[in-house]
């Protein structure tokens, strides 16, 4: 880590924390991602059935954000097969990662050979290296199984967890915990990309005593089913009910006029809605513990996810860094 850049770590998955890392490299951080390793559907799900291998496909959005800007490589790695037999589907990366696997005799192993490969800034992790499974328990109490379905289930999920339960997490996260100034967590789908990092054993633990400032990012959109008719407050005590009890510095929720930022409000697509937060759920999420801070930073032009730039703003304007809590 080059002496005098604040040490960030991002944890998720999915779209958001790609977002994210772009965010903090913008800023001059060399950010360590850590990735949910729960992922079972399309590309990652075909090769973890296939090959027995951990799903690649996070850790390969991952790296691509950390690749320098306008990296040929990295848009050969998010090329996209849309046909053929056994290809169709397939990320390249993801193919590549899998080979580096084979090579290089690890999974751990193969994705810092494709860091090395793409030159990126920063490091990326698996929150663990143990095959786990999701199942997930939605509001009506019925149980379902594998990261994929819960992403689409028909109503809002309760909770999920890991099977086996409590897999022991990568040492490497840990580390990047205990050193880190700030850690984000999320932005990006609550109880499928989030939350999974979260119940690895250690991972919390590593959360509550590090001298970090932890901030959640919340979600400017609910997803139809997972999140459907969740609001700002409901997603902090999602992560309470999860073990964050008394983890979380600061929430970082998206509150339209707060200040600079896109002014704007594009209509979602069917299925989706806003987070809704205004002075109730600032209330209810200062009872929880955390700092409640509001910004401007849902993206016009695509009302589903933050705005880069004003999620950048936004997260400067928290960090202070280095920014110790204890």
């Amino acid at each position: 880590m080059t002496a005098g850049v604040c040490r960030a770590v991002a944890i998720g998955g999915g779209t958001g924390l790609p977002r994210v890392l772009r965010c903090l490299v913008s800023a001059g951080m060399e950010p360590t991602a850590i990735v949910t390793m729960a992922d079972d559907g399309g590309s990652s799900g075909e090769l973890r059935r296939t090959l027995g291998m951990l799903p690649p496909g996070d850790v390969r959005n991952c790296l691509a954000a950390l690749a320098p800007e306008g990296s040929d490589l990295a848009a050969v790695f998010q090329y996209r097969f849309e046909r053929g037999e056994g290809l169709a589907g397939h990320a390249l990366g993801n193919l590549i990662i899998a080979a580096l696997a084979e090579i290089e005799g690890g999974f751990a192993e193969a994705v810092d050979e494709a860091a090395r490969l793409l030159g990126i800034t920063g490091a990326v992790v698996p929150s663990t290296l143990a095959d786990v499974r999701l199942e997930a328990v939605d509001a009506h109490g019925q149980r379902i199984e594998g990261q994929a379905r819960a992403a689409v289930s028909e109503g809002p999920l309760a909770r999920v967890e890991l099977v086996p339960a409590a897999p022991e997490a990568n040492p490497r996260a840990l580390d990047a915990i205990a050193s880190a100034d700030f850690v984000v967590i999320g932005p990006g789908s609550l109880f499928t990309s989030v939350i999974p990092n979260l119940l690895v054993a250690g991972v919390r633990d590593a959360l509550a005593v590090t001298t970090a400032t932890v901030i959640y990012v919340c979600n400017v959109a609910n997803q139809r089913g997972e999140t459907a008719g969740m609001d700002a407050a409901d997603h902090v005590q999602a992560l309470v009910d999860h073990g964050m009890d008394g983890v979380i510095d600061v929430a970082l929720v998206h509150e339209p006029g707060a200040g600079p930022g896109p002014s704007g409000e594009a209509e979602m697509a069917p299925g989706f809605s806003p987070v809704a937060f205004g002075a109730p759920q600032r209330e209810r999420i200062a009872a929880l513990g955390p700092r409640v801070v509001g910004a401007p930073m849902v993206d016009p032009a695509d009302p589903l996810h933050h705005d880069p730039a004003a999620l950048g703003r936004a997260l400067q304007e928290v960090w202070g860094c280095p920014s110790p809590r204890r």
